[in-house]
């Protein structure tokens, strides 16, 4: 059987970008393989914006107990926002164990200090020394069981404040020795078309985008540039949360002044149904009819 992060990089060698949404939970990831995405991406930013905290204050078990629930009823690749990695290279040990072991096809480490600090979703970036990140990428890979288990390194270093260390010369600098340390891909955080360019024109493929409210639209620059330019993983990190928290907080408020939910109309019926077909409930009830309710 092909092991998950092969099945990934046989995606990522295809002839189009692969585009991995945000998933927090076994419904939302059923939808999106429902939808045809052909990845998924269990982000730290939105998982953290899930439980009324920021991604600096989740822990590696919750990320990996959230994707052992995601890999228990959704075959697709999974991607792990492992933020900082959890630690300094002896800790990348265990995070990368633990990170296989529930099933994930590739793991993103970032450039941040630690503890990680929620200033980071204010474009306050604090980076760690080069050598430091190189030396955790360099660790992470070659602790992984599985090699086709991928590893990406991220850098920040375009983003807040942190461009006053460089910019963009610093953080293709900083990709440069992430590649030589043995990452499988990088991933700047730019969304600018000329820092996008550059990227693509100094570093090596596989690269990662990520996408900002709007899509790659919103980016200036077209998915087909972003795909010559070396850009195979499109990951959209907040987008269904966004949906989700808006229609909760309009579900919500119709609740309390009598009126129609404004999504659902006055009944759930549809809805309802719509949701037993995604959790599978016919083939429960199945089992039930052959076995427990004979």
């Amino acid at each position: 059987m092909e092991g998950r992060g092969a099945a990934l990089r046989t995606l990522l060698g295809g002839e189009a970008p692969v585009l991995a949404p945000l998933v927090l939970n076994p419904m939302m990831a059923r939808l999106a393989e429902r939808a045809g995405f052909p990845a998924l991406y269990l982000g730290g930013g939105s998982m953290g914006y899930l439980g009324c905290v920021t991604e600096a204050n989740l822990s590696l078990t919750e990320m990996a107990h959230a994707g052992l629930e995601i890999r228990a009823n959704c075959p697709l690749p999974l991607i792990l926002d492992a933020a900082c990695g959890w630690g300094d290279p002896m800790h990348l040990h265990r995070t990368i164990a633990t990170a296989e072991a529930a099933g994930f096809a590739a793991i993103e480490i970032e450039d941040q200090i630690l503890p990680k600090r929620a200033h980071h979703h204010v474009g306050v970036e604090h980076l760690v020394p080069l050598e430091m990140m190189a030396a955790k990428v360099a660790e992470a890979v070659a602790v992984r069981r599985d090699p086709g288990f991928i590893v990406i390194a991220r850098t920040n270093a375009v983003r807040g404040n942190a461009r006053r260390a460089g910019s963009i010369d610093e953080a293709l600098r900083r990709g440069e020795a992430m590649h030589r340390a043995g990452a499988d891909m990088l991933f700047i955080t730019a969304r600018e078309p000329e820092a996008l360019r550059r990227i693509g024109e100094g570093l090596p493929p596989p690269l990662m985008f990520m996408m900002g409210n709007g899509g790659i639209a919103a980016a200036g620059i077209t998915a087909d540039e972003l795909f010559g330019l070396g850009f195979r993983l499109f990951v959209d990190p907040v987008m269904p949360l966004l949906a989700m928290h808006r229609a909760m907080r309009d579900s919500y408020a119709a609740l309390r002044d009598g009126r129609p939910d404004p999504l659902i109309g006055g009944t759930g019926a549809t809805e309802q149904e719509a949701l037993h077909q995604t959790i599978g409930l016919e083939a429960l009830l199945e089992v039930e009819r052959r076995t427990t309710e004979r």
